[in-house]
């Protein structure tokens, strides 16, 4: 993720957003783009199938709750959404969207944005335009090592880069 993400269209969902709307379980053993195609139908049928690559989910309190399925970021990240932000995170979902290459923000002024305006996302300064209602909304910044972290597509492909810097260095 670059420093900048936008503008993207907001999908916007309220509060308590579990993992099983995000990654329903009965479509957990298919393969991944399977799944995504399921991604929040329970809540916007059409969802899976309307969001386009920088896209922004905004959620409410506690997005993410219930289960600590890392397909919940997985099935956002594979459908191109760009950021997830919401008022607050449960703990699991949000660690698991960094892990995965997916930048949450919490932003206490979520619930301003509409569903279908135009967003831009700052995580380095911690700031949210809004393009449509010519908005700025405060969220929690993402610390450097953590942006690096989702800039190289979560954990894994971070740390298979550090150890091949390493390797070239020694």
């Amino acid at each position: 993720m670059s420093p900048q993400t936008g503008p993207g269209r907001a999908f916007v969902f309220g509060d308590n957003v579990d993992t099983d709307a995000l990654a329903p379980g009965v479509y957990m053993k298919g393969p991944i783009d399977a799944l995504a195609g399921h991604c929040l139908e329970s809540l916007d049928p059409g969802f899976a199938a309307s969001v386009r690559l920088g896209d922004i989910v905004v959620g409410g309190e506690n997005f993410g709750m219930g289960s600590s399925r890392e397909q919940a970021a997985m099935v956002l990240r594979q459908l191109g959404v760009a950021a997830v932000i919401a008022r607050s995170f449960a703990g699991l979902f949000f660690r698991n969207c960094l892990n995965l290459g997916l930048a949450p923000l919490e932003c206490p002024d979520a619930g301003r944005i509409l569903a279908g305006d135009l967003l831009t996302v700052d995580p380095v300064a911690g700031r949210i335009t809004n393009r449509t209602r010519s908005q700025t909304y405060a969220c929690e910044p993402i610390p450097a090592h953590l942006l690096e972290m989702v800039s190289d597509g979560g954990l894994i492909p971070h740390l298979a880069k550090k150890l091949k810097t390493q390797k070239r260095t020694s």
